[in-house]
């Protein structure tokens, strides 16, 4: 028997799922600026240390997946205190590593606790409120969703320049046993739970399906298409993908369960989504590699040029929440896409004198288009959903988000790299033809260092243009966008919701 209240949604407990939520997701990008003090303290290479975001994401692609059953098979509660546990152990080991191989376990484990949070989150919020409050609530959510990833870098950077990276983990520690705490107290039961077995092999398949592509496209921006390792990984993960899919198919209670992609508006919502997501890592990937590699502005002002972007989503969660009770989608989704090509378009044309201010103004109005599209465009999809399949379509739908996010930043970082070497051979090309004279050693290492610089100015301003293609794409989808209600409901699924109104 669920605990829920028939007069209104449990605001109290959504709101400890909340800051779990928060400092899990946070802690994903707080390491990232840390990376060089980490390789510095431990002695371990560029590939080593970097092992500390790559096994935190492959971690969270194989668990995310699975996370559909766990939400069926278990309390609410005590999955969120599992997880909750979990990340507190990581984050405090993480603090006190000696070694860096202890770093990395701890990261392992805090992942393994963080992976659950968001499809859990959701989860809660879709079976709390009604569907005519769902904006609403999942606009709250697109808080936790868009601003923590955002605030990481910049937090994270003035961290590590005045304490050392040890205090990032110090910072979170607090706050996660104090929502172990609230937890223990406060947390009730309001998840549906069904007498379901996981299927091993499948969940073998997910791992090694989720977490080859995810490895393999990350790696393929520092690796190359070329490496064994990059391309390998890749066929591996497609391969157990379709066998993945046609088993679940097949089964009648399946771990991921494939079929809610017969529900149209959950589809399209699905490819809008992974279409944004591609698109987004534009700005989060190819803006820093500006700043800070061709203008030489350091990580911590970077990380601050896109505070205001992450500022405007928090601030719009909770607007295009009630507009999206209140209009639907459709609307919001294309007034949101507009704006993101057109600020996409604007970032195609970056020079060396691009101000600071232009780009954080450029990034804020973007931002502010992305909230008006990722959340309303999600829980439509969502809301055509019966119940009973609301953890698929969250596992689904956060996998969906990491898998494409790789892709996105392995297609953008090749677009880069290159239109990079093919404009650095034709200014190499121009300078030898009419070579200048007199020039010292250091005036010519100045000379290649700014040809460098602009070609590599030529190849961010090009992914930009692939990138607004790619959201072009998004917005010609979100034409075909329909308020939806939730699917009729089987017998299961009616005793169920009777369930949530004792």
């Amino acid at each position: 028997m669920v605990e829920t209240s028939q007069n209104k949604p449990p605001y109290g407990m959504i709101a400890i799922l909340f800051i779990g939520a928060f400092v899990a997701i946070l802690n994903e990008t707080l390491l990232n600026v840390a990376l060089p003090s980490i390789m510095n303290e431990f002695e371990v290479s560029p590939t080593s240390v970097q092992w500390l975001t790559n096994g935190y994401m492959l971690i969270n692609g194989i668990l995310i997946p699975a996370s559909a059953f766990f939400i069926q098979r278990f309390k609410n509660k005590s999955l969120f205190m599992t997880a909750m546990t979990l990340f507190t152990i990581g984050t405090l080991v993480a603090s006190l590593a000696p070694v860096f191989e202890v770093l990395l376990v701890a990261r392992l484990i805090q992942a393994a606790g963080s992976a659950v949070m968001m499809p859990l989150l959701m989860n809660v919020m879709l079976t709390a409120f009604p569907i005519e409050k769902r904006g609403t609530a999942m606009g709250m959510f697109g808080l936790v969703m868009v601003v923590a990833p955002a605030l990481g870098p910049t937090l994270s950077g003035w961290v590590v320049e005045h304490y050392g990276w040890r205090m990032l983990f110090n910072i979170v520690l607090p706050f996660s046993v104090l929502t172990i705490v609230l937890a223990i107290f406060k947390l009730k039961n309001i998840t549906p739970q069904r007498e379901i077995k996981l299927d091993v092999l499948s969940l073998v398949l997910s791992s090694f399906a989720f977490g080859g592509l995810l490895y393999g496209f990350s790696s393929a921006g520092d690796k190359g298409w070329s490496d064994p390792i990059v391309y390998g990984t890749i066929v591996v993960g497609a391969v157990c993908l379709v066998i993945l899919i046609l088993r679940q198919l097949r089964m009648d209670d399946p771990m991921l369960k494939f079929q809610i992609f017969k529900y149209p508006m959950f589809a399209l919502s699905s490819a809008i989504s992974i279409v944004i997501s591609i698109a987004m890592f534009s700005g989060m990937i190819l803006i820093p590699i500006y700043i800070q590699t061709i203008r030489g502005i350091s990580p911590f002002e970077s990380g601050l040029l896109m505070l205001p972007g992450a500022l405007v989503m928090g601030f719009m969660s909770p607007i295009t929440g009630r507009l999206f009770d209140k209009y639907g989608a459709r609307m919001m989704a294309i007034i949101g896409l507009v704006v993101v090509v057109v600020t996409n378009y604007y970032f195609t044309q970056l020079d060396m004198t691009t101000s600071y201010f232009s780009i954080m103004l450029l990034f804020a109005v973007r931002s502010f288009g992305m909230s008006m599209t990722m959340m309303p465009v999600m829980t439509n999809g969502l809301n055509q959903l019966p119940m009973m399949d609301n953890p698929h379509g969250t596992a689904l739908n956060n996998t969906l988000q990491q898998v494409s996010g790789a892709i996105g930043s392995a297609l953008l970082i090749t677009v880069m790299n290159n239109r990079t070497e093919a404009k650095a051979e034709e200014l190499a090309a121009e300078a030898m033809a009419n070579p200048p004279v007199g020039l010292s050693e250091q005036a010519m290492a100045e000379m290649q260092t700014q040809l460098m610089n602009q070609a590599m100015l030529e190849g961010i301003n090009f992914a930009f243009l692939i990138a607004t293609f790619i959201t072009v794409v998004a917005l010609i989808l979100a034409f075909f966008i329909k308020r939806v209600t939730p699917a009729t409901q089987t017998p299961e699924n009616t005793v169920v919701a009777e369930e949530q109104t004792v």
